[in-house]
């Protein structure tokens, strides 16, 4: 494998991850969000009683289309088009356009500037270009990044993004702007011609994935310290929600090592249909496997998928 293709290799498993989680949103069980423990009795503020509404409104949709810009410092610069269905799970198709910065580089000596990516329950696929499949994939075009070799192989962060992308909904923004319990209403705003209200908060990405997270306590320890290498303290969330309580936009800012992470996603077509199914087996190499025959035993090193996992 030459050395581009294998950066190529281990790139997209951090760009696939980044592009799902961004236009599905950070991943959030709710906790804190305004009921007490041990009381069946819900208060609620003003705001967090829209918010809640929204992210029942949302998680009932099901589905919609999305279309979302994505920018890392000088690494990527990139934007997706496609579908996603949470009704059970993520699944989902997408093309990504990278259309600056490092990555865009590799790509294109990897033989493409767009690459085709589907979501389905146990992992994602990413489909190479020819070029690619000569060099690194034996003439295989897609690589299969299943999600319980990447939680292994990246540890907390791993492990953090693997839920993330098995659960991740649009509504789930929401979810953490409830969590954080810092969120105030903006104000009214017209976005993609529709009317819609705009609401904004601040995130502490480490406090917040001890409180919407799984993890073991030895898990969040180890992704607190991923994060401090990477950079990443806290996320200014802001969401535009339209007269049907439902998401019509989320950005998502975060200051990291690489520079001031960017996620912008629109949804429309609420309750499209969404069709994903595994690529030809004949035509898919898995990770696990070429990674082995590089000689690499981790996708992404750790920190570039704990930062990636805490963005919406």
């Amino acid at each position: 494998m030459t050395s581009t293709a294998r950066r190529v290799t281990l790139s997209v498993a951090v760009v696939a991850a980044l592009t799902g989680v961004a236009a599905c949103g950070s991943s959030g069980s709710g906790k804190g969000d305004g009921k007490a423990s041990g009381d069946s009795t819900v208060h609620l503020s003003p705001v967090a009683a829209v918010l809640r509404s929204v992210q029942q409104s949302t998680d009932k949709a099901d589905s919609a289309k999305v279309r979302a810009d994505i920018s890392l410092g000088d690494v990527m610069k990139l934007t997706e088009n496609g579908s996603f269905d949470w009704s059970d799970g993520l699944k989902g198709n997408v093309t990504v356009d990278y259309t600056g910065g490092k990555m865009a580089e590799m790509m294109s000596k990897a033989g493409s500037s767009s690459m085709a990516v589907r979501y389905l329950g146990d992992g994602y696929y990413a489909k190479m270009s020819d070029t690619f499949a000569r060099q690194a994939g034996g003439g295989k075009h897609w690589i299969k990044y299943d999600y319980d070799y990447l939680a292994k192989a990246g540890g907390a962060s791993g492990a953090f993004t693997k839920e993330q992308l098995q659960s991740s909904t649009p509504n789930q923004s929401v979810k953490v702007l409830l969590a954080s319990g810092d969120v105030k209403e903006v104000g009214q705003e017209t976005v993609d011609g529709t009317h819609t209200r705009h609401y904004a908060g601040t995130v502490d990405a480490a406090a917040l994935a001890g409180r919407t997270s799984n993890l073991t306590a030895a898990q969040l320890s180890e992704l607190k310290q991923q994060l401090t290498k990477s950079g990443i303290t806290t996320e200014t969330v802001d969401i535009w929600i339209n007269d049907q309580n439902l998401l019509v936009k989320q950005s998502v800012k975060a200051a990291t090592g690489n520079g001031t992470l960017t996620t912008t996603a629109h949804y429309s077509d609420y309750g499209v249909p969404v069709s994903a199914e595994a690529p030809p087996a004949s035509d898919t190499l898995d990770i696990a496997d070429m990674m082995k025959s590089a000689g690499a035993e981790s996708p992404s090193g750790g920190t570039a998928s704990g930062g990636t996992g805490l963005t919406s």
